[in-house]
């Protein structure tokens, strides 16, 4: 009932809000990219490659909405790919920023964008992707997508989970409408205990949520961007404040404590990176009014290499690109990160911090909160006003030791809090079907007949016609095990039980029952270990 509640208001929405949408989709191209995938249209690219692994492969959805949610999930999906070498792991975004990180990360092949939560839009991509495990990073919570999983019987699982405060009064007051959702997910990873009882609070099941920490911790950038060679290369003797995700307001602040700080180091640069693409243009504006000197990251890449100019003492470089601001982090004398001189609750301070760098924020920081208490019980970070910026940035300039040592502390802490993905794939794997995995290793499935009995189920056909279908071609009972287990997702327990009491096989029971034995045997010896190989 609250579903289809859900979905009037959700239509009332969508045909009053029309006319705003169609004008924003006209002006602004963040508001068309990706439009087509979001209302179910599954590309061409992402047929061709489902084509030849469904349902030879199992998938395995997972998705991030944003840049921040991109970079925790990252090392946990290849963390899953090694461990799960059976699986095809594909990832959805949300945001175009989001979208362009994780296709660079992953390809394009396995990325598109998370459909709108309209039936027919989610319908459309659990046709297509079939998966058997469907992961969300944080608090990506939509009634659509949650009810089509758990009427395909498919495991749902959050990780990074977290109720921030400013989300919290909202979940608490809505919590008679996420009760029958959450209540259904089938794991929850929360980033701290503060975020494990708002969660049970609001419906989740205590039995089914854990802390397993925050996956940022193990966030590392493993790779020099070339923003960060180009900027080693161009800013020799130089020392750089490196401010990153930025928002309107405080690029503004930062430019009107810049004299000071130049007054008082005059060998520093900048680099300044707004947090959002579609403000680069309004930034640059801001800077050509400051009459500092700058340039914009994004002229190197069309500038030959030994043509690009070493920046002088008091330059800015607007950092214009995506996906380089943590590696960029790695050179800086001070971090500033974003978001919290203003009431927009902060973002990652973890990204300098593994670099040992000292760090200032804003005041407002809920919805990073437990890992900036915690930098701060460590004295590993500086909370700065507007008012008190240049102050903040000039005293950890001057005092080397003292900056030296924050960094240090900045680090350990970072360091100390690592291991969430471990924990999390651990918690993943038991929601996926092992058996499956061993039976794979038996039986290769034929995808034709694969696809037809995927075809039986959707037209609601009772499953002896299916197995009389299989038997009349030929299949054996324990590749109609496979096929069952493979592609409907019945457990194997069950998909024996399904074939013993077939009127189908009642025939052949006998040798059935030998053949099935014979199946049962091999997969409990493929879990035993060997010990040839120990004293």
């Amino acid at each position: 009932m609250i579903l289809l509640f859900y979905n009037l208001a959700l239509f009332v929405v969508l045909i009053v809000g029309a006319p705003w949408w169609l004008f924003r989709m006209a002006t602004t191209q963040k508001y068309r990219k990706g439009l087509l995938e979001r209302l179910g249209l599954v590309p061409s690219r992402l047929r061709k490659q489902l084509a030849g692994l469904i349902p030879a492969r199992p998938l395995i959805w997972v998705h991030a909405v944003s840049v921040g949610e991109v970079l925790a999930v990252s090392r946990l999906v290849k963390t899953l790919d090694a461990s799960l070498p059976d699986y095809f792991i594909v990832l959805s975004t949300t945001t175009r920023t989001g979208q362009a990180l994780a296709r660079e990360r992953f390809g394009a092949n396995r990325v598109f964008y998370y459909p709108l939560d309209l039936p027919w839009a989610v319908r459309a991509w659990l046709n297509a992707l079939q998966p058997r495990l469907f992961i969300l990073a944080e608090t990506e919570f939509w009634p659509n997508l949650l009810s089509g999983c758990y009427r395909r019987k498919i495991p749902v699982a959050v990780v990074n989970a977290r109720i921030s405060d400013r989300s919290w009064p909202r979940y608490l007051r809505l919590r008679w409408l996420w009760l029958p959702f959450l209540s259904r997910l089938s794991r929850v990873l929360a980033q701290s205990q503060t975020d494990a009882e708002r969660l049970n609070t609001i419906g989740c099941m205590p039995e089914r949520v854990t802390v397993a920490g925050n996956l940022k911790f193990d966030v590392r950038a493993t790779e020099e961007a070339d923003a960060t060679r180009q900027l080693k290369k161009l800013s020799p003797g130089l020392r750089l404040i490196v401010a990153g995700s930025t928002l309107e307001g405080e690029e503004s602040a930062l430019l009107e404590a810049w004299p000071r700080l130049l007054q008082a180091d005059p060998q520093l640069a900048m680099v300044l990176a707004p947090r959002h693409p579609e403000r680069f243009a309004a930034v640059a504006a801001l800077l050509e009014k400051s009459g500092a000197a700058w340039v914009k990251r994004s002229d190197w890449l069309t500038t030959p290499e030994g043509s690009l100019k070493p920046l002088k003492p008091g330059a800015i470089v607007l950092l214009d690109t995506i996906g380089e601001l943590a590696s960029v982090y790695s050179l800086a004398s001070v971090a500033f990160v974003g978001g919290s001189l203003i009431p927009a609750g902060g973002h990652n301070p973890l990204e300098p911090a593994q670099f040992g760098v000292p760090i200032a924020m804003g005041p407002h920081f809920a919805n990073f909160r437990a890992i900036t208490e915690n930098l701060l019980t460590n004295q590993a970070l500086h909370i700065a006003a507007k008012e008190d910026l240049a102050a903040t940035l000039i005293g950890l300039l001057q005092d080397h030791q003292s900056a030296k040592a924050m960094g240090a502390r900045a680090r350990q802490v970072f360091e100390q809090q690592a291991g969430a993905t471990g924990r999390c794939v651990e918690a993943l794997k038991d929601l996926l079907p092992r058996p499956l995995l061993k039976l794979r290793n038996l039986i290769v499935i034929d995808p034709v007949f694969a696809r037809y009995v995927r075809k039986f189920h959707e037209q609601g056909r009772e499953l002896e016609a299916t197995l009389a279908f299989l038997r009349e071609r030929g299949i054996s009972a324990c590749e109609s095990i496979a096929i069952l287990s493979s592609v409907l997702g019945i457990p194997l327990a069950e998909g024996k039980m399904a074939i013993h009491e077939s009127a189908t096989w009642r025939d052949s029971r006998e040798s059935l029952d030998a053949e099935i034995d014979k199946l049962t045997k091999e997969l409990n010896t493929m879990d035993e270990p060997n010990h040839s190989k120990q004293g």
